[in-house]
């Protein structure tokens, strides 16, 4: 095979840095937060995952210092909403640069749902959403130790809500909820498309 190799600190070489486009499709984490004096944020990050199973851990990553993170700063939680297909619009209009304080939700035209153990609250329209307390918000450094503009903040799902028309024989219908990714370059997104089934080897 004939490879293009990069260096990242050299540069990449192409018209676009194609890191985003080789790491995709990301879950997105859209995440609800509460400030010390109660105003609520709602902003999608693309860089977020699930991290462990039992317990339950999501973490997602800021790239500088967002609302977000300074509400899970001062609160120690934030709600995890599922992003799906028919909320996309919405999603992404959540993700506007609006005025420190303004509400986001207010903004696309969601409408809030009470959480159940944390004071966030949820998109009252998503199929499932994580109700979190944080563990660790880890500000992250580079091989030379150069501090990074970018905090990595780990919550421990203390809460789930699951929207009963997507649950079927028990199981969670990922298919039916539609999720979208987040993909490599400006305005590009994914939908979980065709599913399939491949079990784990076991040995003996």
């Amino acid at each position: 095979m004939d490879h293009h190799f990069y260096e990242p600190r050299l540069g990449h070489g192409l018209a676009h840095d194609p890191f985003k486009a080789i790491i995709a499709p990301r879950p997105i984490g859209w995440i609800t937060t509460v400030s010390a004096d109660g105003r609520v944020n709602l902003a999608p990050y693309s860089f977020f995952n699930a991290f462990n199973s039992n317990p339950p851990i999501v973490a997602f990553g800021s790239e500088g210092r967002k609302d977000s993170l300074r509400n899970v700063e001062e609160t120690g939680e934030f709600v995890c909403n599922l992003a799906t297909r028919p909320l996309a619009e919405v999603m992404n209009r959540s993700s506007a640069p609006l005025p420190h304080g303004e509400s986001e939700m207010e903004f696309a035209g969601i409408e809030a749902a009470p959480s159940r153990l944390v004071r966030p609250p949820r998109v009252a329209d998503t199929p499932a959403a994580l109700e979190c307390r944080v563990l660790q918000i880890v500000p992250m450094k580079d091989l030379d130790g150069k501090a990074l503009a970018t905090h990595l903040v780990l919550g421990q799902v203390v809460g789930v809500h699951i929207d009963r028309a997507y649950i079927r024989d028990g199981l969670f219908d990922t298919k039916a909820a539609r999720p979208i990714g987040r993909c490599g370059y400006r305005g590009d997104y994914a939908e979980i498309g065709e599913m399939f089934e491949m079990i784990r080897p076991t040995l003996g």
